[in-house]
């Protein structure tokens, strides 16, 4: 998928947060947009070893990809995730939420 529009963008951040109030629901809008849309598993680079993302979670910071590589699991804030190219399917979830928290 190429880059989207700051249109497009907004389009999404609409679309997840549409019957949310207030920041908290806002944030379930985009756990559950990002959950349902963006294609796991699928393998990245995170400090020069590979890993595997294998789910998504809420977490106290926010949206997290839980990362595994053998017996090791890490959650990793989603937008501090390297995503590998291309991007896995849904990946335009993760861009509109940088866009919404950005704007917090």
């Amino acid at each position: 998928m190429g880059e989207l529009s700051q249109a497009d963008l907004d389009e999404l951040v609409e679309e997840a947060i549409v019957d949310a109030y207030g920041e908290d629901e806002q944030l379930v809008g985009f756990y559950t947009m990002i959950e349902e849309n963006l294609a796991l598993p699928f393998t990245t680079m995170v400090l020069g070893v590979e890993v595997t993302v294998e789910s998504i979670d809420l977490t106290d910071c926010g949206i997290a990809a839980i990362c595994v590589r053998g017996t090791h699991r890490q959650p990793i804030v989603i937008l501090d995730l390297p995503l590998p190219a291309p991007p896995p399917p849904g990946s335009e979830w993760i861009s509109a939420y940088g866009r919404w928290a950005g704007r917090r």
